[in-house]
């Protein structure tokens, strides 16, 4: 498969790799509503942000939404996206690739870009996700004026490309049936299975098998078109014929159509790569969003809440996380609160303050603006508010101090097994079993303790609380992170236990 190649790739292509992991640290005062909810917004760098989730949601977002900036030349008030094209492409590489780690088997990825940077991501993210892990793209009608300034088109469209995990795996949802699809269907022939609505039984390639002359019953004689035959074979028309499942014209004159009925039809309809400003909204729309929250303070190229909500209607379900890790002014959080799902969303800049978080608390108490009416939404919920904190490894890879026992269990955890970390609801010294290994932590919160009596040394003692914590769960191995052993080695290969010394068998990546 081609790559694309650009001035720092070999240096890019390490950096998810490289990125330290870094404590999540609340900051109460920005946090609002349900204090046990699972939303959370994140203030700072995205790479740091993600590469902190993984331990906690590898591989438990079912749709990621992402509006980068587009590398168009233009400054930003609340963006540079006046980024040279190496430097944009050296953001956007690692940052996909951690997206990609957090992406659930089943999930999706959708990007907004516009033409200028369009071509160059398909390629980046065919290398990240696998080619045939394209689903499609999207062309989204952005604008509707033309703006006459411009020397040569007056462009009026943006690009969704969308991605999944694994094309096994994935099913798109559909969408909503709306009343104006319903009334194409109508019951001419008085049909007791109610409304119907036809189509062509023809059909092409030509395959000569189904290609036979049917007769009406005016007694018209009629032949497939040149290069095409029937849908169905000649024992297959026959037999809907008798189930009143083909339609012959008000006269039986008409070449035969096969009637579908409403009753018999899935609930929702396959979208359209094409979405016109008509039915999920234009920039201007998302600014008077905007506007309508924070006056003046517009963003340049807001999206509408209409937008997103398609998205998250076709690649989620209500109770899915969904993230958006270049978050700027918060939509995709406030509709994903608004459709009931849970959601990370992540931003750098000042306006995870000044717009997201009076945005979602706009949203939790009851904001009418947006998709609000549309979805009924009347309130309720909440987010907590995050600040990255210190890393998790010092600059010689030990754990750092400051760490607390749920943290450090989940940093091991994922480390072990490359899996998050589900946090016991009884706190235990037992982290889980994983491929038939279990993985038990001594750590009271005080680093470097070897007393014996202080909780982070094995010893009989804390062998039997472990033992205790794993009940009557099987296992094969048992390998126990603590300060020191204090168990002989007969000991050790009579329980099949792997001591590992905190901090220093912990590693960095």
């Amino acid at each position: 498969m081609p790559i694309l190649k650009w001035l720092t790739r070999d240096e890019d292509i390490k950096k998810a790799g490289k990125a330290e992991y870094r404590l999540l640290k609340e900051d109460p005062k920005y946090s609002y509503g349900d204090k046990d909810t699972d939303n959370m917004i994140i203030h700072g760098d995205n790479l740091e942000a993600l590469k902190a989730l993984l331990p906690f949601y590898a591989g438990q977002i079912k749709c990621i939404y992402i509006d980068p900036p587009y590398n168009t030349g233009s400054a930003f008030e609340h963006y540079d996206d006046n980024l040279e094209h190496t430097t944009w492409l050296s953001m956007m590489y690692p940052r996909l690739e951690l997206l990609r780690d957090l992406l659930s088997e089943c999930g999706s990825i959708w990007i907004s870009i516009d033409a200028d940077e369009h071509a160059y991501l398909k390629i980046l993210c065919d290398e990240v996700f696998g080619r045939k892990n394209f689903v499609d793209e999207v062309v989204w009608q952005r604008s509707y004026a033309p703006i006459n300034l411009k020397k040569t088109f007056s462009r009026s469209t943006d690009y969704i490309l969308v991605y999944c995990k694994n094309n096994e795996l994935f099913q798109m949802n559909q969408l909503p049936r709306t009343l104006e699809a319903d009334s194409r269907f109508s019951n001419p022939d008085n049909d007791p299975r109610g409304p119907w609505a036809s189509g062509p039984i023809q059909a092409g390639p030509r395959t000569k098998s189904r290609v036979y002359e049917i007769t009406t019953p005016s007694g018209r004689k009629i032949l497939p078109p040149a290069e095409y035959c029937w849908r169905v074979s000649k024992e297959k028309f026959n037999e809907m014929v008798a189930d009143n499942r083909i339609y012959f014209g008000p006269d039986g004159s008409n070449v035969p159509r096969i009637k579908r009925f409403l009753s018999e039809v899935k609930d929702g309809i396959v979208p359209l790569t094409l979405w016109l400003r008509d039915d999920v909204g234009d920039n201007q729309e998302g600014k008077k969003e905007i506007k309508t929250l924070f006056q003046n303070d517009v963003f340049s190229t807001p999206k509408p809440e209409r937008l997103i909500q398609k998205v998250i209607t076709l690649a989620s379900n209500p109770g899915d996380l969904v993230l958006d890790s270049f978050l700027g002014s918060g939509t995709t959080a406030a509709v994903a609160h608004k459709m009931v799902r849970r959601y990370i969303g992540i931003e750098l800049g000042n306006q995870a303050t000044t717009h997201c978080v009076p945005r979602l608390k706009a949203v939790i108490d009851g904001e009418q603006g947006g998709i609000s009416k549309a979805v009924n939404w009347q309130g309720g919920g909440g987010f907590r508010f995050y600040e990255l904190g210190d890393a998790i490894f010092d600059e010689d890879g030990h754990v750092t101090t400051n760490i607390t026992y749920e943290q450090l269990s989940a940093h091991l955890w994922f480390y072990e097994t490359k899996t998050p970390f589900d946090k016991p609801k009884q706190k235990s010294t037992v982290l889980g079993v994983y491929k038939g290994t279990a993985y038990a932590l001594l750590y009271n919160g005080i680093l470097r303790d070897k007393r014996v009596d202080g909780g982070n040394v094995l010893t009989s003692k804390t062998l039997d609380v472990i033992k205790a914590d794993l009940g009557n769960v099987e296992y094969d191995k048992l390998i126990v992170y603590g300060e020191a052993s204090r168990l002989g080695t007969t000991r050790m290969r009579e329980n099949n236990i792997e001591f590992k010394q905190t901090p220093y068998d912990i590693k960095v990546k």
